[in-house]
């Protein structure tokens, strides 16, 4: 059994753990509350396990906190657990200072007996480089991000120097390391809370049932139905504007909207009907323009897609501005590249693929396929950033293809089965995209399209280019910007001659919230957070824990 059924089947085993509301009860709203209209259902509670936005919007910001991250709006690294760091002048060494007043989650299923130290930044980060680590396996033994960016190649190893000072020493010089431990993916995990679960027998909890030191902690989860968060009241920062949070999981987008104009939701993620919203004046609608892509990917390990020729031929034949025009309505720049403009390595010299049917027939011939051929498309189900509307444009290039004699055939899933069918290569191509995780043009071209991405990680093209990923290495072992972006324009143009994708758009990114809410969730890149989320009439002062009653949708 995979680890996303064991998620779904644990929890609902463990509901009764967790739970604080009755039965049927009328989904109602509280001033010290916030309720959330998400787009789907976590793989799992711990980032290190996955690279879906949908995971991290739900875990990582809400629920744990990093040892660095990136803050203000020039993006400059900055403390978190962490007070302080040192990087010695050959780039090797990074001596973390680690806070000594920071609490983990105290909830119905562990009572910490200590603070936060760095035994457990050592079991966070040694559960993903070392293999004979007791926590290593458990859910998958798959920690994709960490395996795009080769941490383990990186990393020679984690020391403790005293309880509250640890050292990385690197077996070379990475001028993205520090932006990649300042992600979401790069969370701490309670060594105290594992050792627990070992001498439970009951590991697996660990990423279903999540301790951290984050603002929030969760209280209830309801698989396809609902997350709730209570707030995490001994957090080391000042603790969060609101008592509650609620992920109210509602995969329709016409659902969304409805609950939202009732005022069931308070935030709702990727709105439609803009024009809509914006004429409530109880509603606002605001925008982020993220460091994201959406693409059109080529599984390069299946026929006709392993042929160069067959990829350049369908993506000549494709109408980027009218999928730009119909399924963005215009809210997105067209992508000549995987890097969007805002990106300081972004060559300006790139060369876009043209829109060119003609040309596309004629390379067709020349691959052998003068009669055309039958192809799949797999259509994510959910809205991201990056494609509000997969299946609508699958049809669009549905249409386009027919044009030049290749019959397409559209297939979609549930979210998680889409993704663990996805990482299992049973595609021929896919519409999906990427929205960055620090500002580092590394976080582009190494996750998406690396070797190392392609065996256990976010590559799903399985296209794998020796030159390319030589490119990307000797981009990050210079600090020298003039010549990191020399090096990532040549890795583009590989991608231009190879196409393992098609980039599409460049997007912003939609939020829907009530005048009444106030704080900055949404981020230029990584998760959202609701840590800084309050409610223009709530009480600040008041620190009783309000329990108001949620519907719990799964019994409707």
């Amino acid at each position: 059994m995979n680890f996303k059924s064991i998620f779904s089947l644990t929890l609902a085993s463990l509901v009764s753990i967790l739970t604080g509301c009755n039965e049927g009860n009328k989904l109602s709203l509280s001033e010290r509350s916030i309720i959330y209209c998400s787009e789907g259902s976590p793989e799992s509670f711990n980032p290190q396990l996955s690279t879906s936005g949908t995971t991290s919007d739900a875990s990582a910001k809400q629920l744990y906190n990093s040892l660095i991250v990136y803050k203000g709006k020039k993006n400059t690294l900055g403390p978190a657990l962490a007070r302080s760091w040192h990087v010695t002048r050959d780039g090797k060494k990074i001596t973390f200072y680690l806070r000594k007043d920071v609490n983990f989650h105290q909830t119905s299923y562990f009572t910490p007996t200590r603070l936060f130290n760095a035994d457990d930044v050592l079991f966070s980060f040694n559960r993903v480089l070392d293999k004979n680590h007791a926590f290593h396996h458990v859910s998958g033994g798959q920690y994709p991000f960490f395996q795009s960016v080769k941490f383990t190649e990186l990393v020679e190893k984690v020391e403790k120097i005293n309880d509250f000072t640890v050292r990385f020493i690197l077996k070379r010089n990475d001028s993205s390391f520090l932006a990649n431990l300042a992600t979401d993916y790069a969370i701490i995990l309670s060594e105290e809370y594992g050792q627990s679960l070992q001498k439970k027998k009951k590991p697996h909890e660990i990423d279903i049932l999540p301790i951290g030191t984050g603002p929030f902690k969760l209280k209830d989860y309801r698989v396809g139905s609902l997350i709730r968060f209570y707030r995490h009241d001994e957090y080391w920062q000042e603790k969060a504007k609101i008592e509650q949070l609620v992920f109210d999981i509602s995969p329709s987008k016409t659902t969304r909207l409805t609950k939202l104009l009732a005022k069931e939701c308070d935030v709702s993620s990727y709105p439609i009907a803009h024009k809509k919203i914006t004429e409530r004046s109880d509603l606002t609608l605001e925008s982020m323009t993220s460091l994201n892509v959406g693409y059109f990917g080529f599984n390069t390990k299946k026929e006709p897609f392993d042929n160069k020729l067959v990829r350049q031929a369908i993506s000549l034949a494709i109408n980027k501005q009218a999928l730009i025009d119909t399924v963005y309505q215009g809210q997105a720049a067209r992508a000549k590249s995987i890097l969007p403009e805002t990106s300081w390595a972004y060559d300006s010299e790139t060369p876009e693929l043209t829109y060119d049917p003609v040309r596309a027939k004629s390379l067709l011939e020349v691959a052998g396929y003068a009669q055309g051929f039958t192809m799949d498309i797999w259509a994510m189900p959910v809205q991201r950033a990056y494609n509000p509307n997969a299946v609508t444009m699958a049809k669009l290039i549905q249409a386009d293809l027919k044009k030049i004699g290749v019959e397409v055939k559209i297939i979609t899933y549930e979210w998680s089965t889409f993704l663990r069918r996805l990482s299992q290569g049973e595609h021929q191509s896919f519409l999906l995209g990427w929205t960055a995780d620090h500002p580092d043009p590394d976080n582009f071209f190494t996750p998406m399209l690396s070797c190392s991405s392609s065996e256990k990680g976010s590559n799903r093209t399985f296209w794998c280019n020796k030159e390319y990923d030589q490119l990307l290495q000797s981009a990050l072992s210079t600090t020298n910007m003039t010549k990191r972006k020399s090096y990532y324009a040549k890795a583009m143009a590989i991608i231009n001659e190879e196409i393992p994708l098609l980039p599409i758009a460049h997007s912003k990114r939609f939020q829907a919230r009530g005048v009444d809410v106030e704080g900055k969730i949404l981020e230029n890149f990584g998760g959202i957070s609701f840590y800084d989320v309050a409610k223009r009439s709530i009480n600040n002062d008041v620190n009783t824990l309000a329990q108001p009653e949620i519907a719990d949708k799964a019994s409707n």
